[in-house]
């Protein structure tokens, strides 16, 4: 059974961030990259822990998908079967900010 994903605001306002500034220099590649976040996020329906854990946190059920400079924050709901996706953090921005 897959798992259902949820994403956090503030992790949807990431996503359109970097999107937009992507687009700044080339929309083509803005879309392409904004496609392939959303795919990887949506292969961890099938596959929730093909990420590793979030080596800050060190918590079994935060993890986290590298999309080179990105790192997609996730955590996972066994019993509900739910997968809510944090942040899209960029690399560069230093210590990684969850929201409460």
């Amino acid at each position: 059974m897959a798992f259902q994903i949820v994403w956090s605001e503030i992790a949807l306002s990431d996503l359109q961030d970097l999107v937009r500034y992507i687009a700044r220099d080339d929309r083509q590649v803005a879309g392409r990259f904004g496609d392939l976040i959303v795919s990887k996020v949506e292969s961890l329906q099938s596959f929730p822990r093909i990420g590793r854990i979030v080596p800050e946190y060190r918590e079994e059920c935060l993890r986290e998908l590298i999309v080179p400079p990105y790192r997609i924050v996730f955590e996972i709901d066994d019993d509900a079967m739910k997968l809510s996706i944090l942040r899209i953090w960029h690399a560069a921005r230093g210590d990684l900010e969850l929201p409460p």
